[in-house]
């Protein structure tokens, strides 16, 4: 996979070649068929309508229905044919790190080429902003695409796509955190007809930062939150004197992981993060997918999907 220090164009091909070939495998048969979306949302074109089942949505209530029949029917609605998807990409310096078999980096970038491949079809546009790191001196931006966030517009087509991923798979990292609440809020505006969201990032940056932008989010839009984590960042390991450099900084600190103590409370203390992290999302009714740079990301994503249309059936929506 792609190194930190090696974003090259070629190589960035290389990489998404790789991808393409793992996503095509593993996902093509499993996760395709007739189109219901990644997520389970309601969908706008009327369907027919059923009797009401324990569970279902008050909101799609039937009357016209229900007040000829007097029995309670709820009218179904079936996914738009043609969905504009777009993605959030953190591309922090912090992303440029793990211990597992992937980077976190590589991570957004195979979760970025995988949701392109399940969703540009049929007509489907696919756009994406990515933070490129804090504003450099000087820039301004504009209302809709702020200092420091990358702007592709959407547009149909695999080739179209494939072009967005090599630019998100190209675009260098540099120091510094982008503002992940900017960033997200970048995808308000403009205003755009109901679609799906899509948020690639580590949420390292505090809650309160992107909380409100992603709860606005989801007011019009599906939205899907995918955490990346690296398992170092939820405990450390007793290897004594471990050096540790900052890479949204570069300062250099020296940690001594022999002490139990120590690793109890780091490890309490990042169970804290994610939980105030899935908190968040849960309040702004976002799902949730946690990918981790020592599992196999792939399989996390067909379970995942699968769960998601399994809730569906079930006439849940989470």
């Amino acid at each position: 996979m792609m190194s930190a220090t090696d974003s090259s164009p070629a190589r960035a091909d290389a990489v998404l070649s790789r991808l393409q070939l793992l996503v095509t495998r593993k996902l093509d048969g499993l996760l395709q068929g007739d189109y219901l979306g990644l997520l389970p949302g309601p969908g706008t074109e009327a369907g027919e309508s059923r009797e009401y089942r324990p569970g279902d949505d008050v909101r799609r209530m039937d009357w016209p229905v229900t007040a000829r029949t007097t029995v309670p029917h709820v009218r179904r609605t079936v996914a738009d044919r043609e969905l504009e998807t777009w993605l959030a990409v953190d591309l922090s310096a912090s992303l440029d790190f793990g211990t597992g078999r992937w980077l976190k980096r590589e991570l957004v970038i195979a979760a970025a080429a995988a949701i392109t491949h399940l969703t540009v079809r049929g007509g489907n546009r696919i756009g994406a902003v990515i933070g490129t790191g804090p504003p450099r001196d000087g820039r301004t931006g504009s209302p809709a695409t702020p200092p420091g966030v990358l702007r592709l517009p959407a547009r149909p087509g695999r080739k179209e796509a494939q072009g967005l991923l090599r630019t998100i798979a190209g675009t260098p990292t540099r120091p510094g955190r982008t503002d992940l609440g900017l960033l997200v809020d970048a995808l308000n505006r403009p205003p755009r007809r109901r679609g799906m969201a899509v948020v690639i990032s580590d949420f390292l940056a505090p809650p309160e930062q992107w909380g409100r932008p992603v709860r606005k989010l989801g007011v019009r839009h599906e939205v899907l939150a995918v955490e990346v984590v690296d398992p170092r960042e939820l405990e450390l390991p007793d290897v004594g004197v471990l050096p540790v450099v900052d890479p949204e900084t570069g300062e250099l600190h020296e940690v001594q992981t022999a002490d139990p103590r120590l690793r109890r409370r780091y490890a309490a203390a990042a169970a804290a993060q994610r939980a105030a992290i899935a908190h968040q999302l849960r309040a702004a009714g976002a799902a949730h997918l946690r990918l981790r740079t020592d599992s196999d990301w792939l399989l996390d994503m067909v379970r995942f999907v699968a769960a998601q249309r399994h809730a569906r059936t079930r006439g849940t929506t989470r």
